[in-house]
């Protein structure tokens, strides 16, 4: 049975802002995000998109601080919530909420990060995850390839740029669908 529109709410009431989220974790956890969170580079053209926007929205990241990719693409979500007033960005540890995290398997398993976006009336937009088109392509390369990653190190610039496009694209097409629905156009008079 899907999540209600109060159940995201109170999840996203549970959840915490980026900061306070990786503030729980252990001092390499906390050195892992932030390292990640500092190799990430909005683009001019991306911030000036980001100004565009007008709706309000909540994005809701299931995740796990020990999470490879939750390393690698919390941040890079959390640098467009920052650069944008309109995002309202929450962190839950995906373990901590049994009930969100049986309702948002994908392939059949609980991955991690997933994104939920919702309206600010907190209705069900979009979900998000767990790895991007890019990311996938990256993996697909190091592990179908000849070459392994040990996981180690940050990937590089070019598939944090690309990945950081993939999350962009998706968090622009959720703010183009709240602007053109009916209900929240009637709602704001526009």
């Amino acid at each position: 049975m899907p999540l209600t529109t109060d159940q995201l709410e109170q999840f996203f009431q549970q959840a915490l802002p980026y900061e306070q989220y990786i503030a729980t974790g252990s001092d390499q956890q906390k050195q892992n995000w932030t390292t990640s969170y500092n190799a990430v580079q909005l683009t001019n053209q991306q911030k000036q998109l980001l100004d565009t926007f007008t709706r309000q929205m909540n994005i809701l990241v299931s995740s796990t601080l020990g999470c490879g990719d939750c390393v690698a693409q919390g941040p890079i979500i959390a640098q467009i919530a920052n650069a944008c007033p309109q995002i309202n960005l929450r962190f839950i540890d995906r373990d901590s909420a049994p009930q969100l995290r049986d309702q948002i398997t994908i392939c059949a398993g609980t991955r991690v990060p997933v994104a939920l976006f919702l309206a600010e009336d907190f209705a069900f937009c979009a979900a998000y995850g767990d790895r991007t088109l890019n990311r996938y392509r990256a993996l697909a390369q190091q592990q179908l390839g000849s070459a392994c990653s040990t996981g180690l190190f940050l990937p590089p610039a070019e598939e944090i740029a690309a990945v950081t496009q993939d999350w962009l694209n998706e968090t622009e097409r959720v703010q183009i669908m709240l602007r053109l629905s009916n209900r929240l156009r009637q709602k704001h008079n526009d």
